[in-house]
């Protein structure tokens, strides 16, 4: 028996393939003015979290270049029928910036701590770049409070084909870290990200201004720049932690994996079949990197419908 989230997925890639449209720019998306705005101390942590909606949680983690506001159209969608937790990751945002625990194990003990003081025990996780890595960390580590996991478009460190990927001249910043980068970043941080912005997009999409106005101006923030690179100097550390998590067992849980056909496409199903047994796979045809930007009358739906599916088992 076919998968319902499968039969979607087929329905979404005809879709998609059948428009090669590009919506018009909008501004940028305010979340719904019923969500409330918290800082939330979690003894080394203080961490900035939007909670709306009400039913099954759901948590959204953002990755480099952006910070939970990037999800207000997804949230707002899922707000209908979950409870939805949008935190900035440690360093990132409006969170506090520590001076170390950038490694993504640690961030899952961040995250564990905060559905803790939410009083929350089980939740699914939608994540999008280093979330993804974050969201793997928690999932591996705390299997039981993870109900549905899905993935946009960011591998795993040291998991499958990572370090044929981390060879890749397009991520370079990965090494880009350290006292000279941020001296060389400091005052020019818009300059720094509209490279990514710019060149992780697919080829006739445009990252939107206001988000990147947005975005800059946080990034440009006492001490944001380096939490942000220290992100990247921990990926040393999360192979390590990764490989071993791995080693533990495999993801039970039901994983989407989504890709942007101009980005990791169809290698994130492959990647996450590396820990986990139940995976659908889904490529955004016409999207980069920033898939929820690019396209997200594909991606809201897809993520949509993989929360609300029944049980496969």
């Amino acid at each position: 028996m076919s998968h319902p989230v499968a039969r979607l997925s087929a329905a979404l890639l005809a879709l998609t393939l059948a428009s090669a449209s590009v919506a018009a720019e909008p501004g940028f998306p305010p979340f719904p003015a019923d969500f409330s705005v918290r800082d939330i101390d979690t003894g080394e942590l203080s961490t900035h979290v939007r909670i709306g909606g009400s039913g099954e949680a759901v948590v959204l983690l953002h990755g480099f270049g952006e910070t939970g506001d990037m999800w207000a159209p997804l949230a707002a969608e899922l707000a209908r029928h979950h409870r939805v937790i949008v935190p900035d990751l440690r360093g990132m945002g409006l969170s506090s910036r520590p001076a170390g625990g950038y490694d993504k194990l640690t961030q899952a003990r961040d995250l564990a701590r905060l559905l803790d003081a939410l009083g929350i025990r089980q939740v699914a996780l939608v994540t999008h770049d280093i979330g993804n890595m974050v969201g793997y960390a928690f999932a591996a580590s705390h299997p039981a409070r993870v109900s549905r996991f899905a993935l946009i478009d960011a591998p795993l460190p040291g998991i499958g084909p990572w370090d044929e990927i981390a060879r890749r001249h397009a991520v370079w910043h990965w090494s880009f870290w350290g006292a000279d980068a941020e001296r060389l970043v400091a005052g020019r941080e818009r300059i720094y990200l509209d490279r990514f912005w710019n060149e992780l997009a697919a080829p006739g999409n445009r990252y939107p201004e206001a988000a990147r106005e947005h975005y800059a101006e946080l990034y440009a923030r006492p001490g944001a720049m380096h939490a942000a690179f220290e992100q990247f100097k921990a990926f040393d550390q999360d192979v390590i932690d990764n490989r071993a998590l791995q080693a533990r067992g495999r993801l039970t849980m039901p994983v989407l994996a989504v890709g942007g056909g101009r980005s990791y496409g169809p290698r994130m199903a492959e990647i996450m079949r590396e820990v986990a047994d139940d995976v659908i796979g889904v490529v955004i045809p016409g999207s980069g990197h920033w898939v929820l930007e690019e396209r997200p009358a594909e991606v809201i739906p897809a993520v949509r419908d993989f929360l609300d599916a029944p049980p496969s088992r």
